[in-house]
């Protein structure tokens, strides 16, 4: 047989493989998809969780698609996404591949050195490194010791009453959420904006972000394209995640080994890296591989804590300065429940409803990371009579669940009040903080941590400073734009405003308050 002729025998027998096995599965409604690209030419580069809504709005909550060959199913409502990741979350636990973050293997040493300005990366790791933290951990015995650790740190009372010393402090001189982090994972204190292993740290993030979100680039789809070598076309994405597997590689390990001098020398603060190598030297398991999960346990609590932590401040500045009648009425409330003599701690949190419902609206109205990590299901389902294929990358669609108007009455409104006209039952059941942080056994571990830290840098905001619009040369307020960063993490774009001490006296506590929290931290 002649080769071209053994060639269309071979795509034809493939293609009927595949066709037999697509049409024994009845799957939940979606868009036609093409041969080759399923789906994914229909995806816009920019906001794409509005064209997943706009395939709810056709097809249902439940859409199914395909972006190349890869099966996609598409949750567009919180009740949907609570039934399969939540519900049958040993089925829905796993993640996709990730190969561009995770699992991309290099050339050799030879071909790196005369692609990137840097020196090589060691072969033997993945193209990002990223390959250790829990949000790219496929589901399993790993998985489960990254989580049990994270749970240990962030959701017992006695961990969460530890930290707040520390969040007074970072509220108190807003350096904030990179502090915070840094201070918990490796008892490191930043007592600088510029400080090294926060501008290290944040411009790994930055990096890893534009070198491509999970699941979004070519070679999550078509694996055969991390074996290109980079002298040819398109091997662009390779050399840019050469880039930023320096950048993380340096992030892990220079506050992990400063932890570990540290304790040598009998000086380490207490941390989470710290404990974590004691409890492995006590065990006799500090292992070089157990070294790497504690590394990318502790940066994750960076990686993943402090960017969407800071995003949402921004989304509630922006929104303050777009709505000072939201703010002085929060302030109001601060002032006749706490007084002038006091800054806003967390024992003040339930005597503050209006506050609170400030706080809810801000992630609601900007959805933090707007499609969360994809799941991917590790077995096949059936769900409300259609079937979902093993191996199918699952998507909630957050942004859609806080954005729907037959859920929230006009949803592009920043609108606080919507929780008070709710009963309490339904103010509850409506919180945008049950689906913000994600579902079921990837739901974020940091939550409660993240969602108090927020909470008392608002009140504290609110309580000691005026924030207003800031003027241009001509003294005219400049308004900006409710307007948001297309990406993984949407962040606000970027925006001017005003901040000035209300009084003399608030000046006055906050220095005094600063410094009882430097001597108590």
């Amino acid at each position: 047989m002649a080769p071209t002729a053994l060639i269309l025998v071979l795509v034809v027998a493939g293609a009927y493989i595949r066709y037999t096995k697509s049409v024994k599965y009845h799957h939940p409604p979606g868009p036609a998809a093409v041969p080759l690209l399923g789906n994914v030419h229909q995806l816009p580069m920019e906001y794409q969780q509005r064209k997943l809504a706009e395939w709810g709005r056709q097809f249902g909550d439940v859409v199914f698609a395909k972006f190349f060959r890869t099966p996609v199913v598409v949750l567009n409502s919180k009740e949907a996404a609570v039934d399969l990741m939540e519900k049958r979350s040993a089925k829905y636990s796993d993640r996709p591949p990730f190969i561009l973050l995770k699992e991309l293997c290099v050339d050799c040493p030879a071909n790196i050195a005369a692609a990137v300005a840097t020196n090589p990366p060691s072969p033997s790791l993945p193209s990002m490194g990223w390959d250790s933290v829990i949000n790219n951990l496929p589901y399993g015995e790993r998985f489960r010791k990254h989580r049990k650790w994270l749970q240990d740190a962030f959701t017992s009372k006695a961990a969460l009453m530890s930290y707040r010393p520390i969040q007074r402090r970072e509220t108190y001189t807003l350096l904030w959420a990179g502090a915070m982090v840094l201070d918990i994972a490796y008892g490191y204190r930043v007592t600088s904006l510029d400080d090294r292993l926060v501008e290290t740290a944040e411009r790994t993030t930055v990096e890893t972000v534009i070198a491509g979100s999970p699941g979004s680039m070519l070679v999550d789809f078509f694996p055969i394209l991390k074996g290109i070598p980079l002298w040819m076309p398109g091997s662009g994405f390779k050399r840019q995640a050469f880039h930023v597997k320096t950048l993380v590689r340096k992030t892990l390990d220079t506050p992990y080994e400063m932890v570990k001098r540290a304790m040598m020398a009998g000086t380490a603060a207490p941390s989470l890296t710290a404990s974590l190598v004691e409890e492995a030297l006590a065990e006799g398991t500090l292992t070089a591989e157990h070294e790497e999960d504690i590394k990318g346990a502790a940066g994750v609590v960076y990686a993943a804590g402090s960017e969407t932590t800071v995003t949402t401040l921004k989304t509630f500045v922006l929104a303050m300065v777009l709505h000072p009648e939201v703010y002085q009425r929060a302030r109001a409330e601060i002032d006749r429940v706490v007084g002038p003599e006091r800054l806003p701690d967390f024992e003040d949190r339930e005597h503050l409803p209006y506050l609170e419902c400030v706080v809810k609206e801000v992630f609601r109205w900007n959805a933090p990371v707007p499609l969360g990590v994809p799941h991917r299901l590790n077995s096949d389902d059936v769900y409300r009579g259609h079937d979902l294929p093993d191996g199918a990358m699952v998507i909630p669609n957050i942004w859609w669940m806080t954005q729907n108007p037959e859920v929230y009455s006009n949803p592009e409104k920043f609108d606080p009040d919507r929780y008070l006209r709710m009963s309490t039952d339904e103010s509850e059941r409506m919180d945008p903080r049950n689906v913000v942080f994600g579902f079921g056994r990837r739901i974020c571990p940091g939550q409660v941590f993240a969602d108090a830290s927020v909470w008392l840098a608002a009140a504290n905001i609110i309580a000691a400073l005026d924030l207003s619009f800031a003027k241009n040369a001509l003294g005219r307020d400049i308004v900006p734009d409710a307007a948001f960063i297309s990406g993984f993490v949407s962040q606000p774009k970027q925006f001017k405003c005003a901040f000035r001490p209300r009084t003399e006296q608030t000046l006055s506590l906050i220095a005094h308050m600063n410094a009882v929290n430097i001597v108590t931290a």
